[in-house]
């Protein structure tokens, strides 16, 4: 069994930052599977936002963070990082860490393992 446990989430101003955290337990970190981020908005989907490989070499994200946020891993500290810079108010949401994908990365239903969520707040 792995459990993920996410932080790092606030209430910011637009053009904030802030550094989301998830730290995994239950077994090796990253040692076979992709770790990912999916965030949720209140009356939508869960969205994909970043993904790491389970080896750390490639990285994803979808067009709306790139060039934003940025997905890194510390394998010593079995946890994986979202690090969102100029924030704006549409990324309000609950942000969820996930691991264990099954299937392409992009697709929520592709991750067997997931967290309870942090929620982050951008004011305008």
């Amino acid at each position: 069994q792995v459990h993920l446990v996410e932080s790092g989430g606030g209430l910011v101003q637009s053009g904030a930052s802030l550094r989301l955290s998830c730290a995994a337990s239950g077994r090796t970190f990253l040692s076979n599977h992709a770790m990912g981020w999916f965030r949720q908005a209140p009356g939508t989907g869960r969205e994909f936002v970043a993904a790491i490989s389970w080896n750390g070499v490639s990285t994803y994200y979808s067009d709306s963070v790139k060039g934003r946020f940025h997905i890194s891993g510390d394998n010593a500290k079995s946890t994986v990082y979202l690090q969102m810079n100029s924030l704006k108010p549409e990324d309000t949401a609950i942000y969820y860490c996930a691991t264990d994908p099954s299937d392409s990365y992009y697709n929520a239903v592709s991750w067997r393992y997931w967290g309870q969520g942090t929620h982050v707040t951008v004011s305008s």
